[in-house]
Parts: C-alpha cells; structure tokens; sequence
C-alpha cells in the first residue's frame, strides 16, 4: 500500500492525538477516579496505534499498543492511577512525540523504546492479576459483539450521538439468496435508513456494495431517533430480503472494540477530518454511496506553505495597488480614480480575508505549557496550577511561530523563581499550591499575553543592590525609582547570568533575550510586581507583522515609514517651543517634558536645506508608558504597507525593522520605535 499521499494526514492527525492524550491525562491526574477520561485517552492512543500500524511505523504501533494495555488496566480497575504511573505513560506520550516528529522531519520514526515498554510491561502485569488486558476485552460482552468496528472519528460522532440523546443501531440485513439485483436492494434499503437517520459505517464498503461484491448479508450502522422495531419494519418492506436484525449500539460495547486489522484500514479510508455539530447532532460523518466522497465538511486542511505564497502574492498586490494609486493622483482621470477606488475597496476586502485564514487560535502554543509545568513543578518540588484564560484569542501565524520561546522563558522564570517552595508558603500564610495565571486577549490592534503568578514578586532592594553593583543604575537614580522601573531592572542584559542573579531576586534569566525577541515583533513587554504578592508579566503584540499601517514621513528628501501602532500624534511645534535638560532637547507635551529626536541625525542623513521657517513637524511615538518627539521635515500621509525584512547581510541595522516598496517605486525604510526609546 503507497502511504505516501497520506504522511502529511498522519503527522497532523497523530499530533492532535498526542495532544489530546496529553491533555486527558493532566485531567485524570487531578480525577484519578474518572474512568471516563481514561476511555478518552484510550481512544486517543488505540487510532494512533491504527494509523501508525498502516503506515508502517511499527515502532509507535508497538509503544502506543503497550501504553493501551495499561490504560485498560486502569479502566477496568485493575490497577490505581498514581503519579508514578502517570509518569511513566506521560513518558510514553513524550516519546511518540519524538517519533512522530522524526518522521515529520524526514526521519524513519525508529527509536529504541524496550526500558519504556518493560516499565509499561510492568505496571501492567503488577495490575493485572487475572487476566491480560487483551482477554478481557474479548470476554464477557461476546453476546454484543458485532461485526462493526470503529475509528477514533467514528467512536467521537457516535458518543456524541448518545449525548444528544440519539439511538445508534448496527442494522444487519439478509438478502434472498436467489436475490438477482443485490447492488439495487442495497440501495433501497440505504435510501430507507437515509430517511431515518444517518449511515456512519457499513460492512461491506459502499463501493463494495455498489460492486455486489458481496454475499447475502451486509450490516449498516445508523444514527437515529427511530426505534428498533420501526427500521426493522421499514426495511422489511423491500422485496427479496430475507431477513433484517437490529442491533443497538452502546458505550461499553465502543469500548470493547478491539479489532485491530479492520480498524487500521477503516482508519485509513478516512482521509478528511470532518467538523461535528453537536447541537444538531445528526450532521454526522456518513458514507456516500454513489461516490465514497464526504459531504458536509465546512472545513478543508490547507498546507501553511500555500497560504505563505498567497500572502506573498497579495503583498505585491498591495504594491501595485499604491503604484496605481499614485499614476492616479498624477493623471486625474476620472474613470481611472473610480477603477483605483474599486480594487482599493476589493483589496481591502481580500485582506482582511487572507488575515483571517491565516489567524491560528494561540492555544496552539499554550497547549505544550500543562505538561510542562506538571513535569518542572515536579523537579522543583514544588506545587504550581497553571490557570490558562483566552486559548482561543487568534494571533496570525508569523507571530505564533515566534513566541513559543519567550512565554516558556517567563513560564520558567514564574515557576523556579517566582513561586516559592510548599514550605515557605505555608510559612507565609499562602496555599501551599502556587497559581500561574496565563492570559490571552484581543485589544484593539494587538494581543496582550499576561503571564500572572502569586509567588514572592520582585524584591527592590535586592534587584537596586545588584544593578547598583553591575553599574545598570547609579546610586542616585536607584533612589527615584519607581517600584515598576525597578521591576523592569531584571529585564537589563546585566541580570541575565544565572549565577549572579540567584544571588539577587531569582529572576532575571534570559529575561533580556526575551525582552529583546518580544521587540523585534513590534511589541513590547512591562512588569508589575509586589513583593511577597507576586508578577504580573505582560506581552504586548501586533495582530500581524506581514501588512502595517504607518505614516509616511520625509526627511531631507527621502521618506522614512512610521508605525501608527507607535504613533500617539503629530504636531506642529515653534522652534522657541524647544528646550534643553541635560544635554538633550525636549518639548512640554500636554503637561509632560518628553525627548526630542532628531531623525535626519540619528539616521546621518547629509542636510541640504538648512532654512527654517521657526517651525518643527514632530511625531509624538510611545514605548509602554514612555514617549518621544521624532523631529522630521514633513508629513506625507497614512498608507498601508507591506513589511519587508532587510534581509541577513543588514539585520543590524540601528532604529529600522525593515523596508518596504512605495507605489513609485521609491524604497521607505521602516523606523523602529521601539529601539529609540531607551
């Protein structure tokens, strides 16, 4: 069998299936006397081990098949779920994710699993004291053994179907043997039970069917609010059938389904994922007969690589859009300006679309954080519940595949030197268990992850002591700091060794690097703490970095590109308006002395009109509370772009993100903001 045309399907589906492993065995952790959550794991890791199988990964069919003989164990109260246990299965999923992402990078997924599976081998003999695993599926439900059995997918639509209070029955139906257009009988009969419900699986397939390839007898599983006997009744009707049996299908006997052949195939014919609607309960996976294809999917999986190119070819749209915006503007033609205003109007539209399609919910990376702070709580010896709000808030995915790294950085830092050991809780009247809040939220054009703990917070004089002694802050400024300024001291480069900042406040450990990635994606990081209450840490971030809007400036001729999400205002200041303080020229903006920059200055432009008219245009930027003046030469206007990077040889380039192409042509380099305000 060629598998290739389904690698990709299988690397997707398989991580879901981890995923969801993972995520049902935090909960049984916490429910350890929650069989039901086992059940869940079990059908996580038994379509795993069926797809795994088919594709020829034998390896994780081995593991996964082991992990399944435990997880039996516990659902049939053989064994106890313990902490021990569960790390040992924990340990299991761990490794299947390796494999998995072995062969997602090209690899064979092989990996030697012999200590896991003989630990696995025994919790599940310590356990079982009768009877294996395998036998006891086999044993005492022989009498509703049918001849159906499902996959994962199948198994989730039909439990959904018991939830929404809806009958399943696997229809049996004898035809006469002297039947002479079987194909035909079988579609009336499907025609009938199509009316009555929905089809979710038939034995023999469809095309089997179709073909008459076949005997006598072929049974259908259905979904339906109709009883046994109505069906019955009802297919009965059609002519040369012999005999018609109505079996229901219930939650044990799902559970019970162990045939492993018939359920790697059935797997594997499923190629599409389908979205259940579980408040209409019957828009349910079913079989076409006529064609084998799926119906009523509202959702397609689409490789990200083709939407990279689509976003690619819609940003040189964009280019072209403000080339002919400015053709326009040059010519006056009327019916031009009208053809420019429609595609403007098109094109706005096609982008918010293409945004959206590339919109990832950011639980795709909170999702990794559970075990993770369940597996470091445990080598700090510590107690920590991690808290997740706003899992769905929705970032694009060029800010998704950076901030991984940064919040596991922040996660670490909360749990080794934020939260305090069980002990000194106690001691200091908290629960003995820590709470890690983390937090996700839509606010106008960006999103706000907060990273919240109730451990011992920043210590002030300590974290003073130490930047006073790395020479970050002198002694006089120590004195007029704020408690959040001196908070944000742990974020200087000079707190980021760990053997000098385990002397300090603890934190502090690549806190600067994140600091410095959470900028370079145009957003910014503040701190809150409160000694012996605890951090507040907050990420603030673009929606997007492919399309921005900005204000165009100029400046000696050449025209610099000015983020709006930095921009507070632009003024019109008199040049008698500036002041000097400490060797720097600062303006009096609404109450508050804030630092002029001379753009043309810091960016060595050559001047070549000194003249001035007794007046300075001024964009007013900010930085989290901070604010500055960029002096330039005049405004142009606001205009979307589309943000290109400088590329490697000029990734050093001091005070610019990057450039973008104008509608003449004309290169505007893209100021950073963020790099200006210290």
């Amino acid at each position: 069998m060629d598998t290739d045309q389904y690698l990709e399907m299988f690397i997707d589906e398989s991580k879901e299936h981890l995923q969801a492993c993972n995520e049902h065995l935090l909960e049984l952790e916490k429910n350890p006397q929650d069989l039901a959550i086992v059940n869940e794991v079990f059908r996580s890791a038994h379509t795993l081990k069926g797809m795994s199988a088919t594709m020829g990964y034998e390896d994780i069919a081995d593991l996964t098949h082991m992990m399944e003989n435990v997880l039996d164990a516990i659902r049939n109260s053989k064994i106890r779920v313990t902490t021990e246990i569960l790390d040992v299965v924990f340990q299991a999923v761990d490794y299947l994710e390796e494999m998995v992402m072995d062969i997602a990078s090209g690899g064979t997924g092989k990996k030697d699993v012999s200590n896991l599976v003989e630990s696995l081998n025994r919790i599940e003999v310590g356990g079982a004291a009768a009877e294996t695993a395998a036998t006891v599926v086999l044993d005492d439900k022989v009498s509703q053994q049918g001849p159906l059995n499902y996959d994962g997918y199948e198994m989730t639509v039909i439990s959904q179907s018991f939830e929404q209070e809806f009958n399943v029955f696997e229809i049996t139906v004898q035809l006469r043997e002297d039947c002479l257009l079987k194909a035909a009988r079988v579609y009336m009969v499907f025609e009938i039970l199509e009316k009555s419900g929905e089809i979710v699986k038939s034995e023999p397939k469809v095309e089997q069917l179709e073909n008459e390839d076949f005997k006598e007898t072929f049974t259908v599983a259905l979904i339906t609010k109709e009883d046994a006997d109505a069906l019955k009744a009802k297919v009965m009707k059609v002519s040369e059938i012999e005999n018609v049996t109505v079996s229901p299908v219930t939650n044990d006997y799902l559970m019970r389904e162990n045939d492993e052949e018939t359920t790697k195939e059935t797997e594997m014919i499923t190629p599409i994922s389908i979205d259940i609607d579980v408040n209409k309960g019957a828009n349910v996976q079913k079989e076409k007969r006529n064609s084998g294809v799926q119906s009523g999917n509202k959702t397609i999986r689409v490789n990200i690589d083709r939407l990279d190119i689509l976003m690619n070819l819609f940003e040189e749209l964009i280019i072209d859009r403000g080339r002919l915006q400015s053709i326009a503007s040059e010519i006056h033609n009327a019916e031009l300006n009208e053809t420019v205003e429609r595609i403007t109007r098109v094109s706005g539209d096609l982008q918010t679309i293409i945004l959206n399609m590339r919109m990832i919910p950011v639980e795709t990376v909170f999702n990794r954080f559970p075990k993770m702070v369940r597996q470091l709580a445990r080598d700090l010896n510590k107690k920590v519940e991690l808290e997740i709000i706003g899992a769905e808030t929705e970032l694009d995915r060029t800010v998704i595949d950076e901030i991984g790294d940064p919040l596991v950085h922040l996660i670490r830092n909360a749990l080794d030197h934020g939260i305090e050991s069980p002990a000194e809780r106690l001691a200091k009247g908290k629960p003995e268990e820590g709470t890690v809040t983390l937090r996700a939220y839509h606010s106008g054009n960006h999103v706000f992850i907060e990273l919240e703990d109730d451990g011992a917070g920043v210590n002030r004089e300590r974290v003073l002591a130490k930047a006073i002694k790395s020479g970050i802050v002198s002694v006089e400024m120590a004195e007029t700091l704020t408690d959040r300024q001196v908070a944000e001291l742990i974020l200087a480069s000079g707190f980021s060794t760990a053997e000098k900042i385990s002397d300090v406040s603890g934190r502090g450990v690549g806190l600067d690097v994140v600091k410095t990635t959470i900028e370079s994606l145009g957003g910014f990081m503040s701190i809150e703490s409160k000694e012996g209450q605890g951090s507040l840490f907050q990420v603030q971030l673009p929606l997007t970095l492919s399309i921005i809007s900005v204000m165009l400036v100029e400046l000696e001729k050449e025209v610099f590109a000015i983020p709006l999400s930095s921009i507070i205002e632009t003024a019109i200041i008199q040049t008698s308006e500036i002041m000097n303080a400490h060797n720097q020229q600062v303006i009096d903006f609404r109450g508050n002395i804030i630092p002029l920059l001379n753009l043309a200055e810091i960016f060595e432009i050559p001047e070549r009109n000194s003249e001035s008219n007794g007046y300075q245009s001024v964009v007013i930027v900010r930085k989290g509370e901070k604010l500055a003046g960029l002096v330039v030469d005049s405004f142009i206007g606001q205009q979307e772009i589309v943000l290109k990077s400088l590329g490697n040889y000029l990734q050093n380039v001091f005070a610019i993100s990057g450039a973008t192409i104008l509608g003449n042509g004309q290169v505007a380099l893209i100021v950073d903001c963020n790099a200006l305000i210290k």
